[in-house]
């Protein structure tokens, strides 16, 4: 059997799949068509792009409902119900929170207390309005913004496994930038896909290799490092046995300031960065809701994990909360963690 590793950009971030099957030409042909899915996707839900779907709706729904297509609005439809299963920890209205705090174009800042006033007034899924006879999203209030970006890749990667699937390819797996991925089948070489977590510090040093430089004017350096520490124990060994697995944490995008850090995952709720947790992983059956379950975590902390597993028995999880500057503690739940405290 042959295997074809092959990677490919899209949604600002580098997506890898492994395929086996018996032809090579075949093989790449089936990369190209998973791959070309994922730019459909990135097409339909990028905030980055002025044609997309999303922006589209952003630009007119509030002054009048705008029709979408039927996988964006059956998207939209999860997308309301995780928002409601969640108690709001997921929302894919944070959008005007995401920019005010500067985290839209990877510079970071603590916003002003009336331009952060004035972007929690038009969050919230309850002013979003979903007709599903004609299709169509309306917003209520003025300035709403939606923005996927906490559960789009895990939509691509179920796009893209559904269609290799559909053309019988029995083993593969991808990742869109290591943070969400689906394995299905067992790999002739290893007998299972195993993951490795990451501790809340090999997160930090590699997302956040700068000495805090700024005075109260100046703005974060965004991280260019993607390394792995190989020295670095990994928090757990996941098998990802056709299930997704989503791994979100503070430091993506975040800047630091004064010593406190200011993670890019923002709470809806209180509009302020989440501090309630350093790190999340979800095993899940389809990457859409770990890809949304792992940040919805981020924002509820360790001591709601459990809650929420009652609303999706099919979740695993772990939450790393911070104890504090120097120590955390994992809240598990079907994914077992080698590290019990931190240092």
């Amino acid at each position: 059997m042959q295997r074809l590793i092959v990677g490919h950009f899209a949604m600002g971030t580098r997506y890898e799949l492994v395929l086996f099957g018996k032809d090579p030409v075949a093989l790449r042909a089936a990369a190209d068509e998973a791959f070309a899915e994922v730019d459909r996707v990135d097409r339909e839900l990028s905030v980055y792009r002025q044609d997309s779907e999303i922006n589209r709706v952003n630009a007119l729904a509030f002054q009048q409902p705008v029709r979408v297509s039927p996988p964006v609005f059956e998207l939209l439809e999860t997308c309301w119900r995780l928002w409601e299963q969640t108690n709001g920890a997921f929302d894919i209205t944070v959008g005007p929170l995401i920019r005010v705090w500067g985290f839209f174009r990877r510079q970071g800042k603590e916003p002003p207390p009336e331009e952060l006033r004035k972007a929690r007034s038009c969050v919230g899924m309850q002013w979003v309005r979903l007709d599903p006879e004609d299709r169509t999203v309306r917003f209520e209030r003025p300035g709403m913004m939606l923005d996927l970006g906490g559960i789009g890749k895990g939509y691509a990667i179920d796009r893209a496994v559904q269609l290799l699937q559909d053309l019988e390819y029995s083993v593969g797996f991808i990742h869109s930038g290591t943070s969400t991925m689906f394995g299905w089948g067992k790999p002739p070489d290893l007998g299972l896909w195993k993951v490795g977590i990451p501790t809340p510090e090999t997160e930090r040093l590699t997302r956040m290799p700068w000495a805090e430089e700024q005075t109260p004017d100046s703005q974060a350096k965004p991280s260019q490092s993607n390394h792995i520490l190989p020295e670095e124990k990994p928090l757990a060994v996941v098998e990802v046995e056709d299930c997704a697995l989503s791994v979100s944490s503070i430091y993506g995008r975040a800047f630091e300031k004064k010593g406190k850090v200011y993670g890019h995952i923002v709470d809806p709720r209180t509009g302020r960065p989440v501090q309630r947790a350093l790190l999340s992983a979800v095993r899940y059956p389809r990457a859409t809701e770990a890809d949304a379950l792992s940040t919805a975590l981020l924002v509820l902390g360790a001591e709601e994990v459990r809650q929420v597993s009652k609303r999706f028995p099919q979740m695993q999880a772990l939450v790393v909360r911070p104890v504090d500057q120097q120590h955390w503690q994992v809240e598990s739940l079907g994914l077992s963690p080698n590290i019990l405290r931190g240092p």
